[in-house]
């Protein structure tokens, strides 16, 4: 045997390898990692940390003995509060790949895992009343081992994939083995990852979770980072959706230098970064002082408290709520502060500490720019730390319950016993649980699998915020240097002298770098989906609202009616839009507190959404509302109080109808007043679903009609014409229940019904009428009665196929929720399970 070895006292850095010049070797990769001591500090200015609970939402207490008490739930009713689409049905998706390195399926004395399978489907039966029928296959048995730790982290992913879709086969990737049994470079995740993504037998997975990050942090510019890089490329290009645990260190990341970090070495921007959020039910939300401030009034009524919950997923009013029903979520932050001591609040069932896994990580990737998918959104992810403020990849994606007041039933490390976890080690293969069904659901729909979604995600958010629960609690801040006046504990239990820095992220409204664009709403998400899917696969020549010119200029995408909604926090505005040689001006005064958003919107037509939490927040007044005909083409321009109004996200949003711009002072949405039937497969005489919202007393109803084009044209008939509403009349679609007219079901009520002979690419209008007062609205202003010589437009666009009517003759009280209106055109398809 020959032996090699690196000589680190070596010339420069390209002669340190003894190895023979002709292998054209680069470097080593080492499958043994020692943690290396972090850097020197970079900041040395501690903070003083307040005493008790450090974020709120996760420190529910026993009633009777008042020590921390976390609710445990099994990961399918985790599922279940977040709405999973197949959650409770029998469809078998496809494999969730779980990468295990160097444990795979290894028991105690039971090394090869014979006893696996019974012992997960005993734990599944005995402990969650669930038949398991899937199969677990290992890659790599030959090469696994129990005694390489890692089971309780294997035992806690495969609990979480099995208990939410039981019926499904599950992929362990053990990677090359363990040395010591195979002689073979030992297992690492990046062999366990190569392994999955070139898995050649029938058992390779779509979907994969990585609950271990990637071990090693290769240098960047390295030609390690770069194979890691590559790794993560190979996945995508060949189909494959991966998801990773972005880690539990907080904003410090365990890294002693003072400043925020995150594992730069699994941050590809082809990964899905999974966040950790801390869920609670009402029960635990109710015996949480830190949540006190808010449980309280919103039990009580308070429209600000219930509002900020319903952002964040609150489905029913709070007094009627069931105990174990979904309340709220905050950021996963388990840091307790007693005296000097940075630990976990008492009788808790894990340990915390700045040193071990006790908070969701989230940051900034200094090491690449942000994805295009992250700018186009409207992001520019920036470093808190100030050493200097730094631009990069936002992480997390994504999030979801990680422990805090919601741990996970799982079985314990030896398959023997259940017991509870979390982490984002659990939040991720919840996500990939997520991503098979979705999977499920484009493949019954003709679709391929998803594959590389960062970018759906992203775009999603945008033209429906309702597919995610908009986490805005609590915080992730961590940053330390080693040595200070606070004690903290390492792995091996031993007490670490650390200085606070105070460096970190907080969740606010919107993408935040503690959670991302949030936790699922399942059921809305797979919908928005599969309806971007099929209008990218079938309907991309399709026309955008607005177009952007190669020098940045915008300008509108078709000859089409354009409606200009104002939103005003506060005081009042002038607006004025140029398109062309057109132009209109308006005036607006501030929107209503609680006035609709494009979240609120989409959350209400969904029939489980509480019908007294929509009355709850009625007449709430939008900004000022105009309508403009514009030509293809045409240069926009668009100012409010002489600022010219910057776009938000339009290249996201546009093809689904809608274009935001945004100044210091307001926002601007540009948007269609008609529906583009954008069909499952591009298929004709489809039915199309109707979700129905009334939030007005008065009888309306609203029939449905085909148009030429976008600005409403039939034949010679332009709208507001004579002869139109006869036109409009002949071209009525026929509901599923007969007839043409649907009537609004009123007073916050839902209702759905079905559209028939949809042909692909239809241009859908509107006609509304309120048959209490006996007026008829169009969608169309200029068909509309005036007032003080301005024609009155009643059509609000809310989010992709959504619009709101005001019923009332002259405007009302302008809250267009009177009667909302979304149309879907693919949740039908296939087996019709997310209609």
């Amino acid at each position: 045997a020959q032996l090699y070895y690196w000589d680190a006292s070596g010339p420069g850095t390209t002669n340190q390898l003894s190895l023979p010049a002709g292998w054209n070797v680069t470097g080593l990769w080492l499958d043994t990692s020692t943690p290396k001591p972090p850097p020197s500090p970079l900041s040395s200015n501690t903070v003083t940390l307040a005493q008790g609970v450090q974020s709120v939402g996760n420190s529910t207490l026993s009633p009777t003995t008042l020590s921390y008490s976390p609710t445990v739930l099994g990961p399918q009713n985790i599922a279940a509060l977040y709405n999973f689409p197949l959650n409770g049905l029998n469809v078998q998706t496809g494999n969730v790949g779980l990468i295990e390195p160097g444990i795979g399926s290894a028991l105690p004395n039971d090394q090869a895992g014979a006893s696996f399978q019974s012992s997960l489907d005993n734990f599944l039966s005995g402990n969650l009343g669930l038949n398991g029928t899937g199969t677990v296959y290992t890659q790599g048995v030959n090469g696994q081992a129990y005694g390489n730790g890692g089971g309780g982290e294997r035992s806690l992913d495969v609990g979480v994939v099995s208990a939410v879709n039981p019926g499904s086969n599950i992929s362990l990737y053990n990677g090359s083995g363990n040395s010591a049994a195979t002689g073979l470079a030992q297992s690492s995740v990046f062999t366990a990852t190569q392994s999955a993504i070139w898995d050649p037998t029938p058992n390779r997975a779509n979907v994969t979770s990585d609950s271990f990050g990637a071990g090693p942090h290769p240098a960047p510019g390295s030609p390690f980072y770069s194979a890691v890089w590559q790794l993560s490329i190979d996945a995508a290009l060949l189909n494959q959706t991966s998801f990773i645990a972005l880690g539990d260190g907080g904003s410090g990341g365990e890294t002693g230098n003072g400043l925020t970090n995150v594992r730069f070495n699994a941050t590809q921007p082809w990964n899905v970064m999974v966040g950790g959020t801390s869920l609670s039910t009402v029960s635990a939300a109710q015996n949480d002082p830190s949540l006190g401030s808010l449980f309280a009034p919103a039990l009580a009524g308070n429209l600000q408290a219930i509002w900020q919950l319903v952002s964040a997923g609150l489905t029913v009013l709070p007094a009627d709520a069931a105990a174990g029903g979904y309340f709220t979520e905050a950021v996963w932050n388990t840091y307790y502060v007693s005296g000097n001591q940075i630990t976990s609040l008492p009788g808790g069932p894990f340990l915390a500490s700045y040193l071990v896994n006790s908070a969701g990580a989230g940051g900034v990737d200094v090491t690449q720019p942000a994805p295009l998918y992250q700018t186009e959104y409207g992001l520019n992810p920036t470093t808190s730390d100030g050493y200097p403020p730094t631009t990069g990849r936002g992480v997390p994606d994504v999030s979801a319950d990680a422990g805090g007041n919601l741990n996970y039933r799982v079985p314990s490390g030896n398959m023997l016993a259940a017991s509870q976890s979390g982490g984002t080690s659990a939040a991720s293969p919840l996500w990939a649980s997520l991503a098979v069904q979705l999977n499920a659901i484009f493949n019954d729909q003709g679709l391929p699998n998803l594959g590389y979604m960062n970018d759906l995600l992203y775009t999603a958010s945008a033209v429906d915020p309702a597919s995610f629960n908009d986490v805005q609690l609590g915080n992730n801040i961590s940053s330390f240097i080693l040595g200070g006046s606070y004690t903290t504990i390492n792995n091996s239990g031993k007490g670490v002298s650390v200085g606070p820095t105070g460096f970190g992220y907080s969740a606010t409204p919107g993408y935040d770098l503690t959670t991302g664009l949030g936790s699922p709403n399942g059921l809305v998400l797979a919908r928005t989906m599969t309806a971007l899917a099929q209008a990218q696969m079938f309907f991309a020549n399709e026309p955008s609202v607005v177009t952007q010119t190669a020098s940045g200029a915008w300008q509108s995408g078709a000859r089409e009616s354009l409606l200009v909604q104002i939103t005003l926090p506060a005081g009042s505005a002038n607006v004025s839009l140029t398109a062309g040689a057109k132009s209109l001006k308006m005036t607006s005064g501030a929107s209503g507190q609680y006035a609709w958003t494009s979240r609120f919107a989409g959350q209400v037509e969904q029939s489980y959404f509480d019908d007294d939490l929509v009355r709850l927040f009625d007449q709430q007044s939008q900004g000022a509302l105009g309508q403009l005909d514009v030509g293809a083409d045409d240069p926009l321009s668009i100012f409010m109080n002489g600022a010219s109004a910057g776009g938000v996200a339009p290249l996201l949003t546009s093809a689904a109808g809608f274009a935001d711009f945004q100044t210091s002072a307001g926002d601007v949405r540009l948007a269609l007043p008609v529906a583009i039937a954008e069909t499952a497969d591009g298929l004709n005489n489809q039915q199309a679903i109707l979700r129905v919202r009334g939030g007005g007393v008065d009888n309306v109803s609203v029939a449905f009609y085909r148009v030429d084009d976008l600005t409403g044209d039939i034949g010679t008939f332009h709208p507001g014409d004579a002869g139109y509403a006869a036109a409009a009349a002949s071209r009525f679609y026929q509901l599923g229940s007969g007839g043409n007219w649907l009537a609004g079901p009123g007073d916050g009520n839902y209702e759905q019904a079905m559209l028939e002979h949809v042909n692909a690419g239809d241009i859908i209008a509107m006609e509304f009428t309120n048959n209490t007062h006996g007026n008829t609205f169009w969608a169309f202003a200029q068909a509309n009665e005036q007032v003080g010589g301005q024609n009155v437009g009643h059509l609000w666009n809310y989010a992709m196929n959504t619009w709101g009517w005001e019923d009332t003759f002259g405007g009302g009280d302008r809250d267009f929720n009177d009667l909302v209106v979304q149309f879907d055109f693919t949740s039908n398809s296939g087996h019709g399970w997310i209609k």
